[in-house]
């Protein structure tokens, strides 16, 4: 299997290129594994899906999935990933419903940084629990793409996929994504079945909603974090912006103001809509919504999520404020 992309790949734009990548990854993969069995942590994001759908097309039910709910995905990914790989794909999916045990780690923890941690290690020593309840497993897959080794190699960040298991838990990597794009990746995700609203799924942190809701994560103000994201992305399909505006979501941050709601008073959070445009995500541009859509989402957000009373709407580019507020 190739490590590097080679320098004259063609860029994958048509079903004819995925489909010829495709069988020549089914073929490399049964070489690298034989009879062996694989493990994987299936996020629902494009790469880990789109990894999990050649694996299952490869080896079948030698793939073990293991999909970790921590609280803080959005509003019906746990169920699209149930849906879509152990009920259509008839995957060997373990999903782990770990909310409580994450949210309690995270309970009064206001650092960005500490809670990023706290997210990412939690999530290894979960998935470390389950692969150890399984026999004979010899290899891990991973969603790594070709700008994940790009920008680990020139020291932007570190490579998000690699390692970070404990010691005893030594596996050899499969990885069947790794020379391609982010927008190769979608088209192979198309050809292999996946359903579009997995394959053009906005970007997502690996810290999920836990890094829209700034400062000490509550259960309240994270259920109002993961609300209004559902109306947002609801009335961005409905007015057909779903897939033309590459990001957008919703803040709900941790501060209160006084409001009115039926003629009392209210003491409760803001919720700050965010929707921009990008193509290296090194610059970023504000999609500016029509008046009547902003009116539509204020009074839907006000009226349908508990504990918000304003609406705010962020026009910061990129520079000055990064994507995510932590």
């Amino acid at each position: 299997m190739n490590d590097r992309r080679p320098d004259d790949m063609v860029r994958i734009t048509t079903a004819e290129l995925a489909d010829s990548y495709i069988e020549e990854q089914l073929k490399a993969l049964r070489e690298q594994i034989g009879d062996k069995k694989v493990l994987l942590a299936l996020s629902g994001g494009v790469d880990s899906s789109v990894v999990a759908a050649l694996l299952i097309k490869a080896i079948g039910d030698r793939l073990t999935c293991v999909h970790v709910n921590h609280g803080l995905l959005r509003k019906g990914e746990p169920e699209q990933v149930i849906e879509v790989f152990r009920n259509r794909m008839k995957a060997n999916l373990i999903y782990v419903d770990a909310t409580d045990r994450f949210l309690d780690k995270l309970a009064g923890v206001t650092d960005p940084e500490e809670k990023r941690k706290i997210i990412g290690g939690e999530f290894i020593e979960v998935f470390a629990e389950e692969a150890r309840k399984l026999d004979s497993i010899e290899f891990l897959a991973q969603g790594t793409i070709w700008p994940d080794i790009l920008e680990s190699e020139a020291g932007i960040k570190a490579h998000h996929n690699a390692g970070g298991l404990p010691e005893d838990m030594k596996f050899e990597l499969v990885e069947p994504v790794r020379i391609l794009f982010k927008d190769e990746v979608r088209i192979v995700g198309e050809r292999l079945g996946l359903p579009a609203g997995m394959v053009y799924r906005q970007p997502f942190p690996g810290p999920g909603l836990g890094v829209r809701c700034p400062g000490a994560i509550t259960r309240e103000r994270l259920e109002a974090v993961r609300e209004s994201d559902a109306i947002l992305r609801e009335d961005f399909a409905k007015n057909g912006l779903e897939g033309k505006v590459w990001q957008y979501f919703t803040v709900v941050p941790d501060f209160k103001s006084t409001g009115v709601k039926d003629g009392r008073r209210t003491f409760d959070w803001p919720c700050i809509i965010r929707a921009i445009n990008t193509t290296d995500v090194m610059e970023v541009t504000v999609e500016h919504l029509n008046d009547k859509l902003i009116d539509h989402l204020v009074q839907r957000i006000i009226s349908e999520v508990p504990g918000i009373n304003r609406v705010l709407f962020d026009y910061t580019p990129k520079p000055p404020a990064t994507v995510e507020y932590e």
